[in-house]
């Protein structure tokens, strides 16, 4: 059935944006929603601006109707009430039970693990073990990018931890985590799913000896463990006091709300990360119990099929024009690509269409200086999201912001637009599309629900493409071969001995 609705949406009419906007006067309050989060008198909020894109009455009327034959409502209800919505695994997917929405023992056991996880960090804070100005945070994939984006987003100033975040297997990244610390007042945590991650595990084995070599007489002792196999800590050496469960069904790139949030609890003091939790929250239910083109996530979704299906793109640029947001592309490129960068529908059958674009991007205004051409002149058509504050993250003179959001916004107003003129070379073709995501503030409640925001809308588009967004297989093979070659016996191509061979490697 899914055919024929797509066939409806390919001979559709595309109007250009220039016309969208000029047939219909209410499209900014079609396609622009805002969000709100808190209580009347501290409320803040996300304004979504979507009408810089081709979507008009049709489209959405036909994905509405894709959205109807690809089960997206029962779907959505299976994933909130905890049903093994990871087929190829057999496994639910209970991010959202972190947040206290979802399957009510799965929310009552996240509530639990959040309960220990804060009485360690308020402990930590109180001085319980001894003076802690750092936190050394190991782990990779999800278990690193999305503490490293958290942090640098909301604990630039006043941190009550300095959290050094260290993925990277090149010993070159552990040791500029050494230089910022002091081993005396360090603490180390451990994150890993499995507990078995070997860069994780090897860097961690490398920050218990720096400890030991420099005078810390117990370093185990100095070590969090946050994982979902508690025994594999234990058994590595860690106090069962000092570790932070969570439970198997939270997948990796979607475990920032778990233990795995521990270092941004550290840097900013439990009561901000529980209204981090409290925004991811509001997105959630909004997500779970708005219909249609009115769930902003699905709408969203819309979009990035529109532009994936019906018009080629192949990538997808996200623009933070807030230093504080400089790691979300990074954050966005695991959570979309590693989630729908799959060739097979959930029941194996190959995917019928393209399935996740290539998602990039970069900082404003720096970015206008380096790829920026390629969006307004190039021959790609490449549809970008910009995501701004309203407030500044600094004190200084207001100049600086208005620039700032100035750029933004006509970024947006020139792709739509463009620019005609006789000589080619300074020719805009215009109708170029773009989504705004514009933040009150950069608060932990409005950072929260933008980062809920990107998990639905991926969870939603796998929905309309028929796949499960859940697994991860494709980072198997490369992490196998690399286990052979550390083991030897196994020839490979002539081309990847002459490099091992140069390497010194076998």
């Amino acid at each position: 059935m899914s055919e024929a609705v797509w066939k409806k949406l390919q001979g559709l009419d595309k109007p250009t944006l220039k016309a969208l906007f000029g047939a219909d006067p209410d499209r900014l309050d079609t396609f622009a929603t805002r969000i709100d989060m808190g209580d009347e008198e501290s409320s803040t909020g996300i304004l979504f601006d979507w009408s810089k894109t081709h979507l008009d009455a049709a489209h959405v009327a036909a994905f509405e109707e894709l959205a109807e034959v690809m089960n997206f409502d029962g779907r959505r209800a299976a994933l909130f009430d905890g049903e093994i919505v990871n087929t190829t695994e057999g496994r639910a997917a209970e991010h959202t039970a972190q947040r206290g929405v979802g399957k009510e023992e799965s929310v009552q056991l996240a509530a639990e693990n959040h309960h220990r996880m804060a009485a360690i960090v308020e402990a930590i804070h109180r001085g319980a073990m001894g003076e802690v100005k750092h936190l050394i945070h190991i782990g990779i994939g999800g278990s690193a990018l999305g503490p490293a984006l958290a942090i640098d987003a909301l604990a630039r100033e006043g941190a009550l931890v300095d959290v050094h975040v260290v993925s990277n297997i090149d010993g070159c990244a552990l040791e500029q985590a050494f230089a910022g610390c002091d081993p005396a007042t360090t603490m180390l945590a451990v994150a890993s799913k499995t507990f078995t991650t070997i860069e994780t595990m090897t860097n961690a084995e490398s920050a218990l000896i720096w400890l030991r070599e420099n005078g810390v007489e117990d370093p185990y002792g100095r070590v969090v463990a946050l994982t979902a196999a508690p025994e594999k800590a234990i058994e590595w050496g860690v106090d069962e006091t000092r570790i932070l469960p969570f439970s198997e069904s939270v997948g990796g790139r979607y475990s920032l709300w778990s233990s795995i949030g521990f270092p941004v609890a550290m840097a900013l003091g439990w009561p901000d990360f529980a209204e981090f939790l409290a925004g991811a929250a509001a997105m959630d239910e909004h997500f779970r119990d708005t219909d249609g083109m009115a769930n902003l996530p699905l709408r969203a979704a819309f979009g990035d099929q529109y532009y994936t299906r019906l018009r080629g793109c192949q990538t997808r640029g996200v623009f933070a024009y807030d230093e504080r947001l400089a790691l979300l592309p990074d954050y966005l490129q695991q959570l979309e690509m590693e989630s729908n960068g799959k060739s097979v529908k959930v029941d194996g059958s190959p995917a019928d269409g393209p399935t996740a674009p290539i998602t990039w991007g970069g900082v404003g205004t720096d970015a206008q200086h380096a790829v920026f051409q390629l969006l307004h002149q190039g021959t790609n058509l490449v549809p970008v999201d910009f995501i701004a504050s309203i407030m500044p993250g600094h004190d200084l003179a207001f100049e600086h912001h208005r620039i700032l959001l100035s750029n933004c916004f006509a970024q947006g107003a020139a792709l739509m637009a463009g620019k005609a003129s006789e000589d080619p070379a300074r020719a805009y073709p215009g109708d170029r599309p773009s989504a705004t995501i514009l933040l009150d503030e950069v608060t932990p409640a409005t950072f929260g629900a933008l980062v809920a925001f990107h998990e639905h809308r991926t969870f939603a588009n796998a929905v309309l493409m028929g796949i499960n967004p859940f697994d991860q297989f494709g980072v198997e093979l490369g992490k196998e071969i690399a286990k052979q070659i550390e083991q030897g016996g196994t020839k490979f191509d002539p081309s990847t001995e002459a490099l091992l061979a140069l390497a010194g490697i076998n």
